[in-house]
């Protein structure tokens, strides 16, 4: 583009974390072959099982008169079919006992579009002539969030506690001694598991972020994508929460429809009816596919289920797999760490005093078409921009074929046990 962007226009155009992943993202589908080793996005596995499920459902929906044709060419309200958010508020009522109606369920175009809105809803310049912030209790965070802002900084983060377990095991803790909930801040943002690292914050974390938001009148927004009770993809215990201080998002790309863009929000009313409104303005309503596919499995409960039975241990066996294939091919004497995988589709590696910082072991991993996520992407928000620690960690996604995540996992502990060589 050649004429003058806005300062707006320059903050979306002006390349970001999460717009290079998707790049490489796209290119590594679109080259196709054994050649790419896309260790890098947030792409869900093809689990054979789900990918029947939602064939089987699509034929019913072109089975049925009428169906196809409401789905595909209707418009539903802004804040989504009225039929579906009654299913989502049934299904947490009759499973979790929660006091919800449809009135506090709104659907999105995904989970992302969903922080975009809540995010500059919230934080930003305020009338009073304050700028106010979302307070990212838990860093490294999910990298989508980073430049969603219109134009101006809008996070202040906390720098976790790190706790080394073992000889090559670590896990971020919530520091929350440094933890402080001022004027300025709008709203507190976790995700739970928490990506890129796997952290699944503890139920007690959990009412304690909870105990502060009602504390100074701010909600506590949970980014709920790979949580339960879908998709469940967890490997720890984590009870579900909301309650009225608590913005709740879901999705369902992380149960194999990433293509449906469907994500949905549980919030008090007044939350949903903005949502509704920001949605008719920015793309008039949202699509309708995911809403028709899932609709019935939220009814009978089946959608529980199948996170239990075969999302979750999916995930949890490829975890399980990645990790021992880092400790057969990085050499022992390597300082690498790993953070303890609670949760999502990724191993969060740490390597404490590496030569090299993660962006240019990432340009390398490159080009040997190994595509990862550099770290440092993962810790906006921060004021001290020189802590080592924030460019000596990758993320590496397992989601992929055993084949290439384990042949990846083999080129990045080359690259970094050469990176060490070449110092000495």
């Amino acid at each position: 583009m050649t004429w003058e962007l806005s300062d707006f226009g320059k903050h979306l155009c002006g390349g970001s974390g999460i717009g290079e992943l998707m790049d490489d993202l796209g290119h590594a589908i679109a080259a196709g072959g054994d050649r790419v080793r896309m260790l890098g996005g947030g792409q869900p596995a093809h689990i054979a099982e789900m990918d029947a499920i939602w064939r089987r459902r699509l034929g019913e929906i072109c089975g049925q008169p009428g169906q196809l044709e409401h789905m595909l060419g209707n418009y539903e309200p802004p804040t989504g079919n009225p039929g579906f958010r009654q299913s989502i508020a049934s299904l947490f009522r009759r499973e979790f006992s929660w006091d919800i109606g449809p009135e506090n369920v709104a659907v999105t175009t995904g989970g992302q579009t969903a922080f975009f809105f809540l995010f500059n809803a919230l934080a930003g310049h305020h009338p009073d002539g304050r700028h106010k912030k979302i307070l990212l209790p838990l860093v490294p965070e999910y990298i989508g969030y980073a430049n969603q802002s219109l134009g101006s900084e809008i996070f202040a983060a906390i720098q976790p506690r790190i706790e080394r377990i073992g000889d090559h095991d670590f896990k971020y803790h919530v520091d929350f001694d440094a933890l402080e909930v001022s004027d300025e801040i709008a709203a507190i943002s976790v995700s739970r598991p928490t990506n890129p690292t796997g952290n699944v914050l503890t139920d007690d974390e959990i009412s304690h972020l909870a105990a502060l938001s009602r504390q100074h009148d701010v909600p506590l927004i949970i980014d709920n994508a790979y949580g339960a009770p879908f998709p469940n993809a967890i490997y720890t215990e984590a009870t579900p929460f909301w309650d009225e201080h608590t913005i709740l998002t879901l999705s369902l790309s992380k149960l194999g429809l990433p293509g449906t863009r469907t994500g949905i929000v549980i919030a008090r009313p007044s939350v949903i009816e903005a949502l509704g409104s920001m949605t008719s303005i920015v793309g008039l309503a949202n699509t309708n596919i995911g809403q028709a596919i899932v609709k019935p499995l939220i009814d009978s409960s089946e959608i529980l289920r199948l996170s239990n039975e075969v999302v979750q241990p999916y995930y949890r066996a490829k975890s399980q797999q990645a990790r021992e294939w880092v400790d057969e091919y990085f050499d022992d004497e390597l300082p690498y760490r790993v953070h303890v995988s609670e949760g999502a589709f990724f191993l969060w590696l740490w390597f404490e005093g590496m030569p090299i910082t993660s962006r240019q072991l990432y340009q390398r991993l490159k080009e040997r078409d190994v595509l990862v996520v550099p770290g440092n992407y993962f810790f906006y928000g921060l004021e001290d921009e020189s802590w080592r620690h924030r460019d000596e960690c990758l993320r590496v996604s397992f989601s992929m074929p055993e084949a290439v995540v384990r042949d990846g996992i083999r080129v990045i502990a080359e690259d970094v046990g050469r990176s060490w060589k070449s110092e000495e």
